[in-house]
């Protein structure tokens, strides 16, 4: 059954989801996925859950320089990424366009950077921003 554009399906159906969040009137949010639980507020006292996606991309690129300088044998010790999200037309809950800035320390030769930031370019959180996914939401009777 659809019910304004939102799928209805039975519980037997339903398949096991990873992220689960059990809503409650605190203004905190927590998330599981297996045996971690992230904590969100909507009072300020941690991370909304747009800031926490907005983060994200800073420690997906994290991971990704990470992985690029195992891969160069040099640290990564000292490099800083900073991300910041730029607002679209429909207001500071809209986005327009994220940016990446990479600080590098001194020892880090132009090649070097060049094939980290490259590697930072192929993180997994900015392709999924950058191609848009299709999301769905679902009713389950219970």
């Amino acid at each position: 059954m659809i019910f304004n554009g939102i799928v209805q399906i039975a519980a037997k159906q339903h398949r096991k989801i990873m992220y689960t969040s059990l809503v409650d009137n605190t203004p905190m949010i927590k998330v599981s996925a297996g045996k971690h639980t992230v904590t969100y507020a909507v009072n300020g006292s941690e991370m909304n859950p747009l800031e926490a996606f907005y983060a994200s991309l800073a420690g997906c690129a994290a991971v990704y320089a990470k992985k690029s300088c195992k891969e160069l044998g040099v640290s990564a010790d000292g490099i800083e990424i900073g991300c910041k999200p730029f607002a679209g037309k429909a207001g500071p809950l809209s986005l327009a366009k994220f940016k990446t800035e990479v600080h590098f320390p001194e020892r880090f030769t132009v090649e070097q950077k060049m094939q980290i930031l490259d590697s930072i370019a192929h993180c997994a959180v900015k392709e999924i921003v950058q191609d848009g996914p299709n999301i769905e939401f679902s009713v389950l009777e219970v």
